[in-house]
């Protein structure tokens, strides 16, 4: 039996999940789509529903590492549906996991890495975030649960954008693309979104496609990841800690007001990897800020292979393959991106560059 495709909806309260989810399975065409709603009524949110409902499980790795969470409710409720669906009880060809605005992605996404029984049924493939123009700003100020929203996305949407001024808007995209540039993002209204904007968008594939947003790379005197030009030379400017310096000529003074938590990070390098090196240390770092790395992926130039290496993780599951071959001409250098809560930036960069050859 094919693996089942599943889709999980994250976002704030009131960011409009509900309304794109129900357009989005009005407009299914003749897919059979799966459902599991872990939302709460807007009335409930004070009075700590956060402690009472998440069943999380702590699952010790064989590494004797112990600080990967699963959800042990969707556990339970996914095993149950596939099983269903093999004694051909249930026809659906996709889940869609809609989560509690208040809910952290990384215990949900992990559940189909850890658990054998799902990743046999299961394949993950995205993490939509939907964001609320008009309310994104004092939730991502006061709630890191919506901060690290954005940090697991793999397609970020923007509703609301109709009741917020423009400039507001390009703000909050700039704020998005600063913690999440691998995320592409789009404006929906009323959860009008085409469904190839939704599904099969292969956020989880290991694929020599590193995706992060080309106009955040372009060195617009913002971006934390334009910084990385001279690696080749064994130094990259990493003297001056990030925002700082980047900002002199900004037209938009209200850029960078926010020092988020949610950060993200791109290492380039035009020289290899030495590949025992590179594992050790990624190894080692994933055990030490495994809990902060949110989402992470690279295509990697590695000595001794005349393959790219493709590799990406989701806090402490890091995961890699053996990608395309380099194509005769093409430059070899490798591209990272990290995307996690205070990660120690001169800490990664200076052993990335001790790896290389």
């Amino acid at each position: 039996m094919p693996l089942i495709p599943a889709t999980i909806l994250t976002g704030f309260l009131g960011a409009g999940k509900t309304t794109l989810l129900k357009r989005v399975l009005s407009e299914a065409h003749g897919q059979k789509i799966a459902v599991i709603e872990n939302e709460f009524g807007e009335e409930n949110i004070d009075n700590e529903i956060l402690v009472a409902d998440t069943q999380e499980q702590i699952i010790q790795m064989s590494n004797g590492c112990v600080c990967c969470t699963i959800r042990e409710d969707l556990r339970t409720t996914l095993a149950d549906l596939a099983a269903k669906k093999r004694k051909g009880e249930l026809d659906f060809e996709r889940v869609v996991i809609e989560t509690t605005g208040l809910a952290d992605p990384g215990p949900v996404a992990q559940t189909f890495f850890m658990d054998d029984e799902i990743a046999e049924s299961y394949l993950l493939d995205s993490i939509l975030t939907l964001v609320d123009a008009k309310h994104a700003g004092s939730q991502l100020d006061q709630r890191q649960e919506a901060r690290r929203q954005v940090g697991f996305a793999d397609q970020i949407f923007i509703s609301k954008t109709d009741l917020v001024a423009k400039d507001e808007v390009d703000a909050l995209v700039h704020r998005l693309k600063h913690m999440n540039p691998r995320a592409p993002q789009r404006p929906v209204h009323f959860g009008e979104v085409p469904i190839a904007e939704v599904f099969d968008l292969k956020g989880f594939n290991l694929n020599a496609k590193l995706d992060i947003d080309p106009e955040f790379l372009s060195g617009d005197g913002h971006g934390p990841a334009h910084d990385h030009g001279h690696d080749h030379h064994g130094h990259g400017h990493h003297d001056h800690a990030h925002g700082e310096g980047h900002d002199d000529h900004c037209d938009h003074p209200h850029h960078h007001h926010h020092d988020d938590d949610v950060k993200s990070f791109v290492f380039r390098s035009s020289r290899a990897f030495n590949p025992a090196k590179l594992e050790d240390f990624l190894g080692a770092i994933v055990q030490v800020y495994g809990p902060k790395m949110l989402r992470y992926k690279g295509v990697l130039y590695m000595k001794g292979s005349d393959r790219k290496v493709v590799f990406q993780g989701v806090h402490q599951l890091m995961g890699s393959d053996l990608g395309p071959k380099w194509a005769p001409g093409e430059a070899k250098g490798s591209k990272m991106v990290f995307i996690g809560i205070d990660l120690p930036r001169d800490v990664l960069e200076q052993g990335l560059e001790q790896c290389l050859v």
